[in-house]
């Protein structure tokens, strides 16, 4: 059974990508922004997350004044180590886009749900700031127990290992003098036997 929230996230894109290809056909302004977080355990035992979202502007007229903030992120739980997670742009144009990233860290163990990203922006037709919405990012799992992983049963051979080597090197012509000896056993076979019984019928 799929996972309900991979199944909405699927959703909102399958959503954002038509309602954006019907706009976009239009002189119209129209953004859209993509939210994406991945994690990495530290030395120092804590977990770095970083979030990169990109803004397109699918329309063809240009906005001015965008505004980036994703300031959902708990303080209790995360601390900011690397970029703002606010950023300003003068103006996209239209079919254009920008992107932003920055790094959080947790020491906190545990299940995260991220709210999405606020866009705001400016339209020259309209006197009403803007807002978007990016999409939401998938549950972040914070300091996982991880199950150490059998050695024993991950070996395999590398492509430099010498057995690998020999028997990519001299694997066909092994099958194919296996193949020729199994062919001369067939043959030689039936004429063995009727040459015994030629030999008992004498006797």
């Amino acid at each position: 059974m799929a996972n309900p929230i991979v199944s909405s996230l699927v959703f909102v894109l399958i959503s954002l990508y038509v309602v954006s290809s019907a706009i976009a056909s239009s002189d119209t302004p129209f953004v859209v922004a993509h939210k994406k977080a991945s994690l990495t355990r530290l030395k120092t035992g804590a977990e770095r997350v970083t979030v990169t979202i990109d803004i397109y502007n699918q329309g063809s007229s240009t906005v001015y004044d965008v505004s980036l903030s994703d300031d959902g992120w708990d303080k209790a739980i995360f601390d900011v180590t690397g970029a703002n997670t606010s950023k300003s742009w003068e103006r996209l144009d239209g079919g254009a886009s920008v992107s932003h990233s920055f790094e959080l860290e947790s020491k906190v163990k545990g299940m995260y749900y991220g709210a999405p990203a606020v866009i705001t922006f400016r339209v020259p037709t309209k006197a009403a700031l803007q807002v978007a919405y990016s999409t939401p990012i998938l549950p972040l799992d914070i300091l996982a127990d991880r199950v150490p992983e059998d050695k024993l049963q991950l070996v395999s051979f590398s492509s430099n290992h010498p057995a690998k080597r020999l028997l990519g090197k001299y694997g066909p012509l092994v099958s194919v003098i296996t193949l020729i000896g199994l062919f001369v056993h067939l043959i030689t076979s039936p004429s063995k036997s009727s040459a015994a019984k030629g030999s008992k019928k004498r006797r």
